[in-house]
Parts: structure tokens; C-alpha cells; sequence
């Protein structure tokens, strides 16, 4: 995909949307996208809410250790002071934003700049997860991935606590989390 000049020479925009489970590969597809915007030359800046320190303070990391430099914002209002003259923005891990992230998103897309989202679409309970139903309703383009599922080796959508830590938002990894599908999900 590139940015593509409409009839009267300004840049047309839109939302890519990356979602799926935990170790589905959404990080790994977004640093993909965004390296390829930076090897056409293109303008980029990259997002992360500031709670994700997981791997990284500054950079946005997948499972696989593939990184990316970026920016920790605590609200993604922030991302719209800081994407000035930019052709692509990336933000990681969506569905820790604040319930304004679609409506920044829809902003950059409407001046004209790509932005590619990554995010968990489910919690640990199998529930919409944040602001990600508002952002897959306004997406251009979806891309759903899946992991495989530890129990049984098929495609896996929900990310099994293995913990009993209650609350939405629990930061971990494999430690604390695995891929499992829908059947192992519910035994």
C-alpha cells in the first residue's frame, strides 16, 4: 500500500487495523509495515502507550525480539501534537488507550496519513478488548491473525490467563498468558 495522490494532488489516508490473540503475530506484522513505509522513504513515527514496558521503555518489541524505536505516550492525544508531517504513524497495543484513540486515528487518516494499529481485539475472558471494536468499525483494511493454540495445535484467537490475577489489563508474557482456541479456551 502507499499514499496515493487523489485528483486534486492531496494525500488520501486510512486506518490499517492488525488485531488478534496474544503471540498472533500483531507486533511482528506492525514493525513489518512500518519498516517497509521507512525503506520507501516515507516519513514515520511510532506509538506505544507508556504502561507497555514489558520489553522496552522506548521501543515496540515482538515476542521474537524484532524492535522498532518509538514513542511512549500516557494519551493519544499526544500522538496527534507529534505526528506532524508524517506520511505513516504506528501505534502499538490499541487497546490500552484512552476512548479517543479511533477519533485521533480517523484525524491523522483524514490529513492525509497512513496509520497501521496493532492490537488485541479479546481480553482474557474472550470480551472486546478497550477502544479495538471502535477501531476495526472505522479500518480501512483489517487484518486478523491468529496464534496456534498450546493445547492442541490449532488456530488459536483467545488469550488464556493462566494466573488468577483479576482485572482487565494484566501485563505479561508466557508466563502469564498462552494462545489457545475456542474449544480449549472453554474446557
Amino acid at each position: 500500500m502507499f499514499i496515493e495522490p487523489n485528483i486534486s494532488g492531496e494525500r488520501r489516508g486510512w486506518i490499517e487495523v492488525i488485531c488478534g490473540s496474544m503471540f498472533s503475530g500483531k507486533t511482528e506484522e506492525l514493525i513489518r509495515r512500518l519498516k517497509r513505509a521507512k525503506i520507501a522513504n516515507l516519513k514515520v513515527e511510532i506509538f506505544k502507550p507508556g504502561i507497555d514496558v514489558r520489553y522496552d521503555e522506548t521501543k515496540v518489541v515482538s515476542h521474537d525480539a524484532n524492535a522498532i524505536q518509538s514513542t511512549p505516550v500516557d494519551n493519544s492525544q499526544k500522538i496527534l501534537l507529534l505526528s506532524q508531517d508524517v506520511d505513516v504513524v504506528g501505534i502499538d497495543e490499541a487497546q490500552f488507550f484512552d476512548n479517543e484513540i479511533a477519533h485521533v486515528c480517523e484525524t491523522l487518516a483524514t490529513k492525509g496519513i497512513r496509520v497501521i494499529v496493532a492490537g488485541l481485539d479479546m481480553d482474557y475472558l474472550g470480551k472486546p478488548f478497550g477502544q479495538m471494536p471502535n477501531l476495526l468499525a472505522i479500518a480501512d483494511y483489517i487484518t486478523k491473525l491468529h496464534a496456534i493454540c498450546v493445547q492442541c495445535g490449532n488456530i488459536a484467537n483467545i488469550s488464556f490467563r493462566k494466573t488468577a490475577q483479576e482485572g482487565q489489563v494484566v501485563l505479561g508474557e508466557k508466563d502469564i498468558y498462552e494462545p489457545r482456541c475456542r474449544s480449549c479456551y472453554n474446557k
